[in-house]
C-alpha cells in the first residue's frame, strides 16, 4: 500500500512538470525561467496547496493597476496640485510613505523573489551583497509597474500565474498606490514630450571627416628631355627667342624621391537634418616629383596625384579650402551658396576616376579644359527633373585656395576689373542622364572668362582652361587684355559588371585671345582631349579596385603659334595610368600606383617619363 501511494505521488509529479514545461515552451520563456518555475511547482506540491489564477481573471487583475489614463496637460497639473493641498488627505499620510524601502522589508524581498520568478525584470536585485539596502520609493514603483506591465503581457499569451502571486502584487500596488500613479504619469509626459522634440526639432550637428595621405614618390627618363619656360611655373622672360619662338630649356637630371602629406578635414553641419554647411581645411607640403620636367603652365598636370600637393600658397600652413552652404528649395531642386564652392562636387563627376578610390592624378580625375575655377564664389542649381534627368547649372568667380589672389584674381577683390563679375569666371550647365542604376551620361557646357596674370600679361597656368596648359601670348611676346573660352564635354561610366567598369571622356574647347596692344590681331586656340579607361571593383578583396587609364591631356587643332610653353614641336604627348586601391581596413588603405607618359611637354623626340607612387591613405 506505502509503495503504491510513493508511485502515485512520483507520477502527478512528473505529470505536472511536464504540464509546466509545455506552457514553459509555449511561452518561449529564457531557461532561468524554466528552473524558477520547476523549483516553485516542486514546493507547491509538496505543500499541497497549489492553486493557478486563470490567465483572463489575472489580466483583469493586473489591469486594475493604479496608472494615469492620459498623460497630464497644464490645467490637469493644476487640478492635481489643488488636490494635494487638501488638509485632511495630508493628515491621513503615513510615515511609512514617506521613508524608502529596505531590502529587509516584506515589500523589498516578495518583489524580487518575484522578479526572479517570473524574469520579468533582468535586473532584478541581486541578495548576494552584505548589509542592510534602501531605494527609494519612486524607484521601487518604477521597478513594480515594469514588472506588472510584462506579467500583463505574459497572461496574454494564457501563460498561468499563482493565485498566491497575484495576491502579493495586489498588495504591493494597495502600498504603492500613488507612487505608481505617479511613475505612469511620468513616464506618459516623457513620451508626450519626446515626440513633439522628434516632431518640430533637430539639433544642429557638426559631423567631422578627414582624410590624409602620405605619399613616396619618383619620377625619371632615361635621357635629356625639352620643356618651355624657364621652369614649371614661370615662362622665361622674354618668353620668345629673335626668330619668334618659344625658348627652350633642357633637362639633364632626374629629381629626388619624396616623402610628403596632405589632409582635408570636413566639417559638415546640418541645422534642420536636410541641409549642409560645408567647410573644409587644407593642409600638406606635397609637390610632385615629375613637375621638375615639365613646361611652364603645366603645374601639378601630367603625371602628378591630386594628393600629392600641399593645397596652400604656403607649405604647411591651414587654408580654407571649401565653404558653402547647401539647402533645399523645393523636393527636387537644391541650391549651393557660398564663397568657395567646390566645382567638382557637381560637374564632372564620374564613379571611377575619384582620386579615393579611381584614377588619382590631376588629368585623370577630371577633364583637363572644362573649368578655370576650381572652387569659387556663386551659387550652384541641382534640379532633379526625374530619376533619368537630372540638371546642374552655375556660376562661380574665381576665388582660389592654392594660389596669391594678387596673381589669379578674386571675387572677394573690389577692383573694378575683378570681383564676383569682372575677374576669371565660369558659367557652366550640365546634363545628366542615368538610363539604368549601371550606366551614367553627362553633357556639359562651360563658359569661361580668363583674366591674364597682371605681371607679364600671359593667359595660362593653373587657371588656363581650356587651353588647358602652357601660356598663351598675343603670338609675339605681348600681353593680352584677356581671353573667353566655351568647353563642350561628355563624360561617361559604365558597370557593366560587378568586377567590371568602363569610363571615359571626350571634350573640345576654343579660347579666343584679345591682346594688349589694338594692333595685334585677335586670335584662338582650339584643343581637346580624350581619356578612357576600365575599373576592376572589388579586385582580390571587397572594397578594393584596380584601375587603368589612357588619356591624351590635350591635343592642339589650331593656333600653336600663341602658345609660349605648351605647343612643343606639335607632337601629341599621351599618358597611362594604373594604380590600385587597396583596404587594409575601415581606415586605411595602400595605393600603389605607375604612369607612363610619352612625348611629354608635346616633343616628339622627348623620352617616355615614369612615374611611382605609393600612398597610404588614412580616413576618419
Amino acid at each position: 500500500m506505502k509503495k503504491n501511494i510513493i508511485v502515485f505521488g512520483l507520477s502527478i509529479l512528473v505529470i505536472y512538470d511536464t504540464v509546466i514545461i509545455d506552457q514553459i515552451q509555449a511561452n518561449n520563456l529564457p531557461i532561468e525561467s524554466t528552473e524558477i518555475l520547476l523549483k516553485s511547482n516542486e514546493l507547491q506540491l509538496k505543500s499541497n496547496k497549489i492553486d493557478f489564477i486563470p490567465p483572463e481573471e489575472a489580466l483583469q487583475i493586473l489591469r486594475q493597476r493604479p496608472q494615469l489614463k492620459t498623460p497630464l496637460n497644464r490645467r490637469q497639473s493644476q487640478q492635481s496640485k489643488s488636490i494635494q493641498i487638501n488638509p485632511v488627505r495630508s493628515q491621513v499620510t503615513k510615515v511609512s510613505e514617506l521613508r524608502d524601502v529596505s531590502s529587509k522589508d516584506w515589500s523589498y524581498q516578495t518583489l524580487n523573489s518575484l522578479m526572479k520568478r517570473y524574469n520579468c525584470l533582468a535586473d532584478y536585485w541581486s541578495e548576494n551583497g552584505q548589509g542592510d539596502k534602501f531605494i527609494s520609493r519612486q524607484v521601487f514603483a518604477s521597478k513594480l509597474n515594469l514588472c506588472l506591465k510584462e506579467l500583463e503581457t505574459l497572461s496574454k499569451t494564457n501563460f498561468t500565474i499563482l493565485r498566491e502571486d497575484i495576491d502579493k502584487l495586489k498588495r504591493l500596488t494597495q502600498e504603492f498606490n500613488q507612487e505608481l500613479i505617479s511613475s505612469d504619469s511620468r513616464l506618459h509626459n516623457l513620451e508626450q514630450r519626446t515626440a513633439f522634440i522628434e516632431r518640430n526639432y533637430f539639433s544642429t550637428t557638426t559631423k567631422l571627416q578627414g582624410y590624409t595621405f602620405v605619399y613616396v614618390s619618383n619620377s625619371w627618363r632615361d635621357n635629356n628631355l625639352l620643356a618651355e619656360g624657364e621652369s614649371v611655373i614661370n615662362p622665361f622672360q622674354p618668353p620668345r627667342d629673335q626668330l619668334n619662338r618659344p625658348r627652350v630649356r633642357v633637362i639633364s637630371q632626374n629629381p629626388n624621391t619624396t616623402l610628403s602629406y596632405f589632409t582635408l578635414l570636413n566639417l559638415n553641419t546640418s541645422f534642420s537634418g536636410k541641409d549642409k554647411l560645408a567647410l573644409q581645411l587644407a593642409a600638406g607640403n606635397g609637390i610632385a616629383p615629375v613637375n621638375e620636367f615639365l613646361s611652364a603652365g603645366f603645374f601639378n598636370s601630367s603625371g602628378a596625384p591630386f594628393a600629392l600637393q600641399d593645397g596652400t600658397p604656403t607649405l604647411n600652413s591651414i587654408t580654407v579650402r571649401e565653404i558653402y552652404y547647401e539647402f533645399p528649395v523645393r523636393d527636387n531642386l537644391k541650391l549651393s551658396v557660398g564663397p568657395r564652392i567646390q566645382i567638382y562636387n557637381y560637374f564632372d563627376t564620374n564613379r571611377f576616376t575619384f582620386f579615393i578610390t579611381g584614377s588619382e592624378t590631376f588629368n585623370s580625375g577630371g577633364s583637363t579644359q572644362f573649368s578655370a575655377v576650381d572652387r569659387g564664389s556663386g551659387m550652384v542649381a541641382i534640379w532633379d527633373i526625374n530619376e533619368t534627368f537630372r540638371l546642374n547649372m552655375g556660376y562661380v568667380g574665381n576665388n582660389s585656395d592654392y594660389l596669391p589672389g594678387e596673381i589669379v584674381g578674386s571675387a572677394s577683390d573690389p577692383n573694378v576689373l575683378r570681383g564676383l563679375f569682372g575677374g576669371t569666371y565660369n558659367l557652366i550647365a550640365e546634363l545628366d542622364i542615368a538610363p539604368t542604376d549601371n550606366l551614367n551620361l553627362r553633357f556639359l557646357y562651360s563658359r569661361n572668362r580668363l583674366e591674364s596674370n597682371p605681371f607679364n600679361g600671359f593667359v595660362g597656368g593653373a587657371i588656363g582652361e581650356p587651353i588647358p596648359y602652357g601660356f598663351a601670348d598675343d603670338g609675339f611676346g605681348g600681353p593680352l587684355r584677356h581671353a573667353f573660352g566655351d568647353v563642350f564635354l561628355f563624360n561617361f561610366d559604365w558597370l557593366v559588371t560587378q568586377g567590371f567598369g568602363l569610363f571615359g571622356r571626350y571634350s573640345y574647347g576654343s579660347t579666343d585671345l584679345t591682346p594688349e596692344n589694338p594692333e595685334r590681331a585677335k586670335g584662338a586656340i582650339d584643343s581637346q582631349s580624350f581619356q578612357l579607361g576600365f575599373a576592376l571593383p572589388d579586385l582580390f578583396k571587397e572594397g578594393a579596385q584596380g584601375n587603368f587609364s589612357f588619356l591624351i591631356p590635350f591635343s592642339i587643332l589650331n593656333g600653336r603659334e600663341f602658345l609660349l610653353s605648351g605647343g612643343g614641336d606639335g607632337a601629341v604627348q599621351s599618358e597611362m595610368e594604373l594604380n590600385y586601391y587597396y583596404p587594409l581596413n575601415n581606415n586605411i588603405a595602400l595605393v600603389p600606383s605607375f604612369y607612363l607618359i610619352s612625348k611629354p611637354n608635346n616633343f616628339s623626340q622627348n623620352p617616355p617619363i615614369y612615374v611611382f607612387n605609393l600612398r597610404t591613405q588614412f580616413s576618419f
